[in-house]
């Protein structure tokens, strides 16, 4: 009693909620034994057949290939492809894809040569010697992927499952009407399915192994049973025989039917402990790890009254279905259909060029008869029936309603993801709404946004990275520049502004002053420039003072003032000064004589005491030249000395009064002279007056010719007076250089006039 009721334990199977029972349409393709399509003369072969990303091609236009050589290599999710025919690449260029859009995609066309040679074969005798990752890295080389639809890479789908599985499903199920591609497969290979399960057990370690089969396939389950039983020992592996119902072959659905359990939402079936993979996927494992063999052909099931020779076919990866379709005996026509798939699940083909590719498990060619009238879409009426056809227990009038509206986030709360897209809900629906296809709108649009708001995301971590490592280097480097500052104390700073004192000192007199490191300045310098400065200063004021005096004083002589030649009234007023002293002694012992005031109203502007000192040695030159002409006259008309002589900058203390006074006391000698006899005059007497003189002593010299000057100018106002003459003006402006001449030769007969006076002296002694 125990052992039945541990029997009927055994076999216990599940149902799911939903489904339907389409008429399957399996006899026209499952009566006749699979056939080996003839070899095409070129394949093109798409880089991309599974999901994730392509690989990288690994050759070239012009290279030769042989059967089962990569063309692309990649790891992990990438999968390569290989040569499904030996001969010779001719071009690696986008090709209309396998896909609802047809959009081109990168594929490899590969001549023919008509060989059909194999690469080189490295098959594994004893699959039991060989460790787990060296096998599974053996699948990932083969390029093998799901085969039931989903493409999903199947090393990394037994990589990741690791220790987890306690239950593994082969899924025979082949629900879909017109399919029957793994029907006819285990019909004709179930021993190499069998062996398949083993190296799944090998590499996976499961408690048990399920092979779900629907129960209207019973040449398959006979085949399954009797290569079973030729494994006596081998107790983990059991036959499951399913009632039929679509969709009992969705993942989910067939490991509720087996197991029990129900896949969780957004979670996969390792994390109940279950993993699943198709019949058709067991027999390529099995064929990579023992025959060295990669998945370069499958059973495709070629169907429907538009076919002559409907039946099931190994084909050639990257064969064009229109050469495939010509081998079942199809005749395009106008308005002809072909869909890739079921009638539920599958799509139309928008190019019959386009190649057959590792999820291609059905080409179905539907006569008119078979296709539906193509009744239009009406509203919603909220009938329910969809509710109850939905296998996953969705609300599909909620999501079409959630997808009409855009309510992306709705959609997602009431699992819109996990719908597994069968059609059920399309096929119960009284207004003929194609739900499905509103769903993969929805889901493409979600995916979409997501993928958007992933890249903003990432977009701003990168900006708030760069922001938080820009604050760092700029910390980093306020931080270096603060190591890097010399911190000067005290003591270093008094020194730092002494020495630029000094600087300042020394730039402000002109000369340079040596200071040893540690020491105080020497300031003696210093403060003898600046008490120069201030008698300069003094003397300055003086001097303005006594230039107004003597402009107020000469006020009634209107005279235009004009400059003079600076080296040239420097020369004269230094001749003149020892002149006019002699002459001035003379003329206190000779009658009154009636002199005219002298015009002292010229412009007088400070000299620089060495652009003075330069211009009188330029104007002695002058002067000796002057005086050797004067030498070599014998008569000579002595000009009357004009008041109106303008001074050039001259210092008011030398040329003012000096010039005043020189041209007075010249007209006096000069009158004296004329009645005197004609003497030579020798030019060593200019030479003598032609002397070097020093600034600082021409500047004493002019401050007490200024005195003298002012009391011989109030001494020539007293005797106008007395004499009643008025002031004579200058009749004309005197040119300087003419001045300058006239004063020469003044002084030489002032000279002689002195030497006659010396003389009479003597004689009346």
């Amino acid at each position: 009693m125990f052992n039945l009721f541990s029997l009927f334990k055994k076999d216990k199977i599940w149902d799911f909620k939903g489904g339907i029972h389409p008429p399957e349409m399996k006899l026209q393709s499952s009566r006749t034994p699979m056939r080996v399509a003839q070899l095409p003369d070129e394949v093109i072969i798409p880089i991309h057949q599974h999901l994730g990303v392509p690989g990288q091609v690994c050759v070239n236009i012009g290279d030769h290939v042989l059967k089962g050589q990569p063309l692309t290599k990649g790891v992990g999710r990438t999968l390569p492809v290989h040569a499904s025919i030996s001969g010779t690449v001719t071009a690696i260029e986008p090709f209309p894809s396998t896909h609802p859009s047809g959009l081109p995609e990168i594929a490899v066309r590969i001549k023919s040569d008509g060989k059909d040679e194999w690469r080189e074969k490295s098959p594994i005798a004893d699959y039991h010697s060989q460790s787990r990752e060296a096998l599974l890295n053996r699948i990932h080389d083969a390029g093998i992927a799901g085969l039931g639809g989903a493409g999903f890479p199947t090393a990394s789908k037994l990589k990741g499952a690791g220790d987890l599985v306690k239950t593994l499903i082969v899924n025979a199920a082949e629900c879909e009407p017109y399919i029957t591609a793994d029907d006819r497969l285990m019909q004709e290979h179930a021993d190499e399915v069998i062996t398949g399960c083993q190296i799944l057990i090998h590499l996976l370690s499961p408690d048990e192994v399920l092979i779900g089969i629907e129960d209207n396939k019973p040449e398959a389950i006979e085949a399954l049973r009797q290569a079973l039983n030729a494994l006596p020992d081998e107790k983990r592996i059991f036959i499951r025989i399913i009632p039929t119902k679509y969709p009992s072959g969705g993942a989910k659905q067939l490991t509720k039917i087996l197991t029990g359990k129900e896949v969780p939402s957004g979670g996969r079936s390792s994390d109940i402990g279950v993993l699943m993979q198709n019949v058709g996927t067991v027999v390529a494992i099995k064929r990579a790890i023992i025959d060295d063999e990669p998945l370069i052909e499958r059973v495709v099931t070629i169907t429907g009254n538009g076919t002559k020779t409907p039946g099931n076919f190994w084909v050639r990866l990257g064969t064009p279905i229109h050469n495939v379709l010509k081998q079942a005996g199809f005749v395009a026509g106008s308005e002809q259909m072909v869909i890739m798939g079921g009638p539920l699940m599958g799509f139309t083909l928008p190019d019959l060029n386009a190649p057959v590719v590792k999820i291609t498990n059905c080409l179905l060619i539907p006569s008119i008869d078979e296709m539906d009238a193509d009744n239009p879409e009406e509203a919603c009426i909220r009938c329910g029936h969809c509710v109850d056809a939905c296998p996953s227990g969705l609300l599909p009038q909620q999501l079409y309603w959630f997808s009409q509206g855009k309510e992306h986030e709705k959609a997602e709360q009431h699992n819109l993801f996990d719908c597994i897209e069968c059609g059920a809900c399309a096929y119960v629906c009284p207004s003929n709404i194609p739900l499905v296809q509103y769903y993969r709108q929805e889901k493409a649009e979600i995916r979409e946004i997501a993928a958007e708001a992933k890249r903003a995301s990432e977009a701003k971590q990168r900006f708030e990275a760069k922001k938080v490592r820009m604050e760092r280097e700029k910390l980093e480097r306020e931080a270096r520049h603060q190591r890097a500052a010399v911190k000067l104390d005290d003591k270093e700073q008094s020194e730092i502004q002494s020495a630029l004192s000094r600087v300042k000192e020394k730039q402000s007199i002109g000369k340079i002053i040596a200071v040893k490191a540690g020491e105080l300045p020497d300031n003696a310098a210093a403060i003898a420039a600046r008490k120069k400065r201030k008698e300069e200063a003094r003397a300055r004021q003086a001097a303005k003072v006594a230039e107004q005096e003597i402009l107020s004083s000469s006020a009634d002589n209107n005279v235009a003032a004009e400059e003079i030649d600076p080296r040239k009234a420097a020369v004269a007023a230094a001749l003149a000064r020892v002149k006019a002293k002699k002459a001035a002694q003379q003329a206190e012992t000779a009658p009154t004589i009636e002199t005219p005031a002298a015009s002292v109203n010229d412009a007088v502007e400070e000299v620089d005491p060495r652009k003075a000192a330069v211009a009188a040695a330029l104007a002695r030159v002058k002067a000796k030249k002057a005086a050797q002409q004067a030498e070599t006259a014998t008569t000579v008309e002595t000009p009357v000395a004009s008041n109106n002589s303008a001074t050039e900058e001259i210092d008011p203390r030398k040329a003012a009064v000096a010039a005043a006074l020189a041209r007075v006391k010249a007209k006096k000698a000069a009158q004296q002279a004329e009645t005197a006899p004609t003497i030579e005059t020798p030019a060593a007497s200019v030479n003598d007056a032609a002397e070097e003189i020093d600034p600082r002593k021409a500047a004493v010299a002019a401050a007490l010719a200024r005195v003298k000057a002012k009391k011989a100018a109030q001494q020539a106002e007293v005797e106008l007076k007395n004499s009643g003459s008025p002031a004579q003006s200058p009749d004309a402006e005197i040119d300087p250089r003419k001045a300058a001449v006239a004063a020469a030769i003044a002084r030489v007969k002032a000279k002689k006039a002195q030497q006659l006076s010396a003389k009479e002296e003597v004689t009346s002694d």
